[in-house]
């Protein structure tokens, strides 16, 4: 069992580390790998759960998912904008069509995700 834990630990600060670095890179998607982290935390360290809930970037990212009270609109409206524009960098740096291929089918299917996503009403995102 120890084992797992530590797996779990480090797989939790590498995917955390990575979404941080996916903040300067537009290739590195920084939310999934932060939802990765509290996950791995919560099977592995309730200390750096607790942290990550509580951090004051990270935290509003893993409190928002985790509760049944859907995203704020406002917030996918900006992951969809920011998500393309980060898209629209890359397939530029890169130049390559299998990149643009891939990075624009990531996109339709992550945006296609985002906007099923039910969202918070109005009264509820004021409270948060």
């Amino acid at each position: 069992m120890q084992g797992k834990r530590i797996f779990y630990l480090l797989l939790g600060w590498f995917s955390l580390i990575t979404g941080i670095i996916g903040i300067f890179l537009p290739l590195l998607p920084t939310t999934p790998l932060v939802l990765l982290a509290a996950w791995c935390f919560s099977k592995s360290s309730e200390r750096f759960h607790t942290w990550l809930l509580n951090h004051k970037f990270f935290g509003p990212i893993v409190s928002d998912w985790q509760s049944n009270d859907g995203i704020p609109r406002r917030s996918r409206n900006r992951a969809i904008i920011f998500m393309w524009l980060g898209m629209a960098i890359s397939i530029l740096m890169v130049g390559r069509f299998w990149a643009t291929v891939g990075l624009v089918c990531i996109g339709i299917c992550v945006s296609i995700y985002l906007l099923r996503m039910p969202l918070r009403s109005e009264s509820n995102e004021d409270n948060h």
